[in-house]
């Protein structure tokens, strides 16, 4: 049975190339080649992971997490922001693409939706960019860099499944993701600045007439605007990482904060209320559906000897412990060509955590590296979500060329941040190890 798991994945992506949603791929392949294996036994093989992913207690902060995002999406919380963000940086250099950079940072850590982040953000930033003339390929590149972050920002939901999937805690997925996530936003404003400062017709700073209000009021404005998202991060990341909450408890005590503070701006009504639950159930189905198809694929796969065949195959060539990290990342950033994030993590993270483990490799560490090579697929084409998602909402004058173009100093810097991390394990192990006692 060793040639099945060779060819599973060949015909994993034939099936996505054909057009079936990733989903139901996976179902198809974990039943055709399950019954290859098991026979009419199959369907009792694959109602195991049915009910694993029910029973999962880690995985219900998916949807409270999704609905805190949807209902500051809809609010006014993150126009608020934007707005005051650039009453302080925007005479900087590429000052409007500064505070976008700022905005998605913020609110990734307010929602842990990736694509909600480039949405919310992008409807913003485009008109403001354009109004002031900026290049194509720069407003296209940091929008979806900016929306990217959403994936490793805590409280991120790739985390959330990481975690479920690795048996590692969220809370030290959380603090391990922090700092490289800061130095990631670090990154993309210094490029921002230092692209302004070289060719400031690419991103022209706003002009001082515009920014012209008082401290005062700049104050007032900023501490309006500033103050609910910080209280609503501190309290889903502080609950977490004190130990205070579960995963699940922090994220409806960020979805319960998301509510308060939409009904204390006056913005919560009844057809946001429902729009938000509705994009929750759609979105939440959505990864629910993939979390049973990418269960049952692995479950084949290993049973399969693909496991095994893996592990022979390490041995086989002889890596070193890097060797080995640089070959499983390789693979992860190559799905991330033709994979959406949950379709990676699902798929590769059950067949590789036990190899990480046996080859004494830290495992957050592994985790933190592994998070940012699916943020770094998230830019790449061709399938590039975040190219996807800007390409529903951008005008006609932002071109697919732009964008292709746009994104590719962003992830340059991701993989210096990769570099960083890979080279520093201190970056994604140290603040584990103050906060949560790893």
């Amino acid at each position: 049975m060793n040639f099945l798991p060779i060819i599973m994945f060949p015909a994993l992506f034939a099936l996505v190339f054909m057009g079936l949603p990733v989903a139901f791929a996976l179902v198809l392949i974990s039943v055709f080649f399950g019954y290859i294996v098991f026979g009419d036994m199959i369907f009792l093989q694959l109602y195991g992971p049915i009910l694993s992913t029910s029973s999962n207690f880690i995985l219900a902060a998916i949807p409270l997490f999704i609905f805190m995002g949807a209902i500051l999406e809809r609010s006014g919380i993150a126009l608020r922001l934007f707005k005051a963000l650039q009453l302080w940086v925007g005479r900087l250099p590429g000052g409007i693409g500064i505070a976008t950079i700022l905005m998605c940072a913020v609110f990734a850590a307010a929602s842990g939706v990736v694509g909600a982040v480039e949405i919310v953000v992008g409807l913003m930033a485009i008109p403001a960019m354009q109004r002031y003339n900026y290049n194509g390929e720069l407003i296209a590149g940091t929008i979806c860099a900016g929306g990217s972050l959403g994936t490793i920002i805590p409280p991120s939901i790739v985390v959330v499944v990481y975690a479920s999937i690795a048996q590692l805690s969220v809370g030290q997925l959380f603090a391990a993701s922090l700092i490289p996530g800061l130095l990631m936003v670090v990154f993309f404003l210094g490029y921002l600045l230092l692209r302004a400062i070289l060719k400031p017709q690419d991103a022209p700073s706003i002009p001082a007439e515009d920014l012209d209000i008082s401290l005062s009021e700049k104050l007032t404005i900023t501490l309006k605007a500033l103050i609910p998202p910080l209280v609503l991060i501190f309290a889903v990341l502080g609950s977490l990482l004190a130990g205070a909450a579960s995963p699940t408890e922090a994220a409806a005590v960020g979805a319960i904060g998301a509510l308060l503070l939409a009904a204390s701006f006056k913005e919560l009504s009844v057809e946001t209320l429902k729009a938000s639950l509705a994009v929750t159930v759609r979105v939440t189905s959505m990864i629910m559906l993939i979390v049973v198809g990418g269960t049952m694929f692995t479950g084949i796969f290993a049973l399969a000897g693909g496991g095994q065949l893996i592990r022979d195959l390490v041995d086989f060539i002889g890596f070193g412990n890097t060797g080995l990290i640089v070959f499983l990342l390789l693979i992860v950033f190559i799905a991330g060509f033709v994979l959406d994030w949950i379709s990676i993590v699902l798929i590769c993270i059950p067949i590789f955590a036990p190899i990480v483990k046996s080859a004494g490799i830290d495992p957050i560490w592994f985790a933190v590296m592994v998070m940012v090579v699916i943020q770094t697929s998230y830019l790449t084409p061709p399938m590039a979500p975040s190219i996807f998602y800007l390409r529903s909402i951008a005008p006609p004058s932002l071109t697919y060329q732009h964008m292709y173009r746009g994104v590719i100093p962003f992830v340059i810097l991701q993989l210096l941040v990769l570099l960083v991390v890979a080279l520093i394990p201190a970056t994604a192990t140290y603040l584990p190890s103050l906060l949560v006692g790893l």
